[in-house]
């Protein structure tokens, strides 16, 4: 039997494929950039020389995400923004044309998730994920879409997705149909804006262990023993390595590139066993005891 090995590790942080100053003078909105994989996405950008402006709702995070930017030599504008509001939306916009001129690149971060059995879950639940995931991202866009349609200038617009997008989710079933609507909303605005020039592609991320992730999905990592060992790569991701996507994603190299939706998560999302394990079901697996109404 030969030995495994996975797949071999990234560079180092702040290493990038693309050529230094790739972003000069190019400004880059991310939705939830002052945090986690948004804050690693917003970072490439920013070290590409790009002028970052991070919409939130949370003041600490925007305070955290502009420190990072700054700390890496960029530019950057904050903004608090819900993205469940179009109107606030459409304030943040005018804020980051204000600061930088019209945004180049939208990166659509900003998501709700939380793991519940579909029994437990509440309307409101239902409705908050859903609103933030689904609706924020096409308010967003659409706000994106309308000013360089309006500016005939071309732009990019990068949604991050999920893969339960194709396969579902159990444990997830607001967040999965969510995105399965955002992989939908990318595909179909690819074709419809880019006579426009706005290219839209879809970015999924695999797991990239971060300090900001919720209590949650906290949780549920702590109940999976061995995680490299149950991923084919032999490993997690980098944060980098999805920050380096992105900016490809958005760079004059893929320009050609729309209604894609790139998958980084060393082909997880693909795993099968050749043997079925024992069915356990979501409410075993979150430790939750029998269901009453």
């Amino acid at each position: 039997m030969s030995e495994t090995q996975g797949l071999p590790a990234p560079p180092a942080p702040g290493a990038s494929a693309l050529p230094a100053g790739t972003f000069d003078g190019e400004t880059v909105v991310v939705t939830g950039g002052g945090t986690g994989l948004g804050k690693a996405i917003a970072s490439e950008f920013a070290r590409l020389g790009a002028a970052i402006v991070i919409a939130s709702r949370k003041p600490e995070h925007l305070d955290a995400g502009k420190a990072a930017m700054e700390a890496l030599g960029a530019r950057a504008a904050v903004v608090a923004c819900d993205i469940r509001e179009p109107e606030q939306i459409a304030a943040a916009f005018d804020a980051a044309e204000q600061a930088f001129g019209l945004p180049d690149v939208l990166v659509n971060n900003a998501a709700a998730n939380f793991p519940v059995p579909s029994e437990d879950m509440s309307p409101n639940a239902w409705r908050t994920v859903v609103d933030i995931t689904l609706n924020g991202t096409f308010f967003c866009a659409r706000e994106f879409g309308r000013r360089h349609i309006s500016a005939g200038t071309p732009g990019s617009i990068i949604n991050v997705g999920a893969s339960y997008a194709w396969t579902g989710g159990p444990g997830f079933a607001h967040s999965a149909a969510a995105k399965a609507g955002v992989k939908n909303l990318t595909e179909t605005l690819a074709v419809e804006w880019g006579p426009y020039g706005i290219q839209v592609n879809g970015l999924v991320p695999g797991l990239f262990p971060h300090e900001d992730m919720t209590a949650d999905i906290r949780s549920n990592m702590d109940r999976t023993s061995e995680k490299d060992a149950c991923q084919p790569a032999l490993r997690v991701g980098e944060r980098q390595e999805l920050g380096w996507a992105a900016t490809f994603l958005a760079s004059p190299y893929a320009r050609f590139i729309s209604g894609h939706t790139l998958v980084v998560d060393g082909a997880n999302w693909q795993r099968r066993s050749l043997t079925n394990p024992p069915v356990v079901t979501i409410r075993d697996q979150m430790g939750r005891g029998s269901f009453e109404l």
